[in-house]
């Protein structure tokens, strides 16, 4: 298959032993004066897990840099070459909007919103898949590493197998992966598990996702499976559990900074002084649990177990997909409740609840981690959850509580969190308090053990 129609406008082909693929290049939408471009860091995203491996290795990044149109030519990051893929209104929509998120998204994530299925959004699933695999087929040398990431490119590495025989293959998948019931739901499940298969090896966050994944093509493709190994024509295709993480090092660096304690120290003041701060970073998304914890901390407030005086919520949402319908409708009620909160049990210069909509840089970041006494992390389902990790890790004082979901991949590694289960209101809001015991009855003498390794 030629690869030049689809490539026109694109920079020039600059060939790489190791080609990360991921549908969003992993770069700020906007570039300083001088032209340069930095890591995009999002809460508990995709960059967070790579940086750290990719940022002295000479590699290829490719994807989508944002917005419609030809693909810009962007300079190299920290050594990785960044390669466009260029999206049109279209594939925005379908591709996008409309498969990766509107279906597959709520689906790998148990149901939480009801997926939609349109036979629309699968063409424009194919079209863009074949697109971004043409592209790392055109920027991979001879024999090769090409390393897809995620849902959005579930086709990508059978696609590519077919382009550059040659080539190794890896797949990871982030999210969490469903189990046979839920998954095969999906009309198109076949191409999809025969996509990933194009893989030499297959990575997930757990273990059980890999099982669910093997169980699946023994069922659908009537192939020979176990939760390692896969046979597929003259070809084994390895898979397992490989939980990504974080640098640890890196981040307790950070917040070590004097400038950074510094900031910490500010922020605590800025928010009042109060003898307890709850922090949850997010984005805003249906599967974070954001309304469920807000209820919670609502009713520990209208019980009297919390006084507002005293405590204070700071809620990060960092806004997502705005343009899904779903996302949208979830903003709103968050932020009618954020307002209702406030209104009800707030005071002048005493909100209930710091509710903060825009990403913050790495420093800023980690202050926060500083501040807070108790860091809530209750997704309702995550397939890790690197905020968790991230918290523990700037907790360099060994001080701290970490409130966090049964239903996050974190959980089976940070076995000294305060685990919960989100969907429980009564048990949340026993977690909120008990988790704040802890912190506030031994003088901050608690402590979680550093279990988030880097990979």
């Amino acid at each position: 298959m030629l690869v030049g129609p689809l490539l026109i406008g694109m920079p020039e082909m600059r060939q790489s032993s190791l080609v990360v693929v991921a549908n969003r290049l992993p770069i700020d939408d906007s570039m300083a004066p001088d032209g340069a471009c930095e890591w995009r860091r999002s809460p508990g995203g995709l960059v967070n897990a790579l940086h750290p491996l990719l940022r002295h290795t000479p590699a290829t990044w490719v994807g989508w840099a944002g917005g419609t149109g030809l693909a810009p030519t962007l300079p190299d990051v920290d050594g990785v070459r960044m390669h466009t893929v260029p999206l049109n209104a279209d594939d925005l929509r379908d591709h996008y909007e409309g498969f990766a998120n509107a279906t597959l998204w709520p689906l790998y994530h148990d149901s939480v919103e009801q997926p939609v299925h349109r036979r629309g959004w699968w063409e424009a699933y194919q079209r863009v898949n074949q697109r971004f695999a043409e592209a790392a087929a055109a920027v991979a040398e001879p024999g090769g590493a090409v390393w897809v990431q995620d849902y959005h490119l579930q086709l990508v590495p059978g696609l590519l197998r077919t382009l550059r025989p040659d080539l190794r293959i890896g797949f990871f998948l982030h999210v969490p992966f469903p189990p046979p019931e839920l998954f095969m739901q999906l009309p198109r499940r076949a191409e999809l598990l025969r996509g990933m298969l194009g893989a030499d090896l297959i990575g997930f966050q757990r273990a059980q996702a890999a099982h669910n994944f093997a169980q699946l093509v023994a069922k659908v493709l009537e192939l020979p499976a176990t939760d390692r190994r896969i046979g597929v024509a003259d070809r084994v295709v390895r898979i397992g559990a490989f939980p990504v993480s974080i640098d640890t090092a890196e981040m307790a660096a950070l917040a070590a900074r004097p400038d950074v304690a510094a900031r910490a120290r500010r922020l605590r003041q800025d928010l009042g002084e109060p003898e307890h701060v709850i922090l949850s970073v997010d984005r805003m998304d249906y599967t974070k649990g954001i309304e469920q914890r807000l209820k919670a901390y609502s009713e520990l407030i209208a019980g009297g177990h919390v006084k507002v005086r005293d405590t204070v919520l700071v809620q990060v949402a960092v806004p997502s997909r705005e343009r899904v319908g779903q996302y949208q409708i979830l903003r709103d009620r968050v932020e009618r409740e954020v307002g209702r909160i406030n209104g009800e049990f707030g005071r002048v210069g005493e909100p209930a609840i710091h509710y903060l909509t825009q990403p913050f840089d790495r420093a800023e970041l980690a202050a926060l981690y500083g501040v807070a006494d108790v860091m809530a992390v209750t997704p309702l389902r995550d397939g890790m959850n690197l905020v968790a990790k991230e918290y523990v890790a700037a907790r360099v004082d060994e001080t701290g509580a970490l409130l966090l979901s049964e239903f996050a991949g974190s959980a089976a590694e940070l076995s000294q969190a305060y685990l919960v289960n989100p969907h429980d209101l009564e048990g949340l809001k026993k977690g909120v308090s008990t988790s704040g015991c802890s912190v506030w009855t031994a003088s901050g003498t608690w402590q979680l053990v550093h279990q988030a390794e880097a990979c």
